[in-house]
């Protein structure tokens, strides 16, 4: 337990109850009370992240993720997923790319990380690395259509026609919908 043992645990569950009621700046305002008292509580900064986030407050729950990650490195690869996703969503490309390779590094089959970085390397403009990270997210989650999906369409962008329409072909097993829209968008019938 903190060291606050009780105000600890009453601040938090104020919280929690904010949230619960939908007073989120009311919720933010008690993790800020949590943050003076315990300045590096990684519920605290991962919680207040997450309420800015949805609040639309991008920066600032930024700037929480990344206080989290100074602080607690090793805490858990979600900690530095949802930083990585943040800066991927604010267009940070380059500092969302480490972000998600250090998530990785701690879950190496974090299958959300490995599409992340897929589509952040395709941003970068490096789509030989790209299509490793998506082809790791695809084996991660065979069943799933958005690593499919990208993995074709930077195939297709790479001019490796025979490759997107093997992906067609597989998608057509199980997700013909996706398959017919990369039809259309390629021009490619597989």
């Amino acid at each position: 337990m903190k060291g606050g043992g009780l105000a600890y645990q009453w601040l938090k569950w104020r919280a929690m109850g904010g949230l619960v009621f939908g007073r989120h700046a009311s919720a933010v305002a008690i993790f800020d009370e949590i943050l003076r008292c315990w300045p590096t509580d990684g519920y605290a900064l991962a919680s207040r992240s997450h309420v800015r986030a949805q609040m639309g407050q991008r920066d600032e729950a930024i700037a929480d993720m990344q206080a989290l990650v100074a602080v607690q490195p090793d805490r858990n690869a979600a900690d530095w997923f949802n930083l990585a996703y943040l800066l991927e969503d604010a267009g940070r490309f380059a500092e969302a790319e480490p972000a998600f390779r250090r998530a990785l590094a701690l879950d190496p089959k974090l299958d959300r990380a490995w599409y992340g970085l897929g589509l952040t390397l395709i941003r970068l403009g490096r789509p030989v690395a790209a299509v490793a990270a998506l082809k790791k997210n695809t084996e991660l989650q065979p069943m799933s259509p958005y690593g499919w999906y990208q993995l074709a369409r930077v195939q297709f962008d790479r001019q490796e026609p025979e490759e997107t329409k093997k992906i067609i072909r597989h998608l057509k097993g199980f997700e013909p919908k996706v398959a017919a829209q990369l039809e259309r968008e390629t021009g490619l019938v597989a």
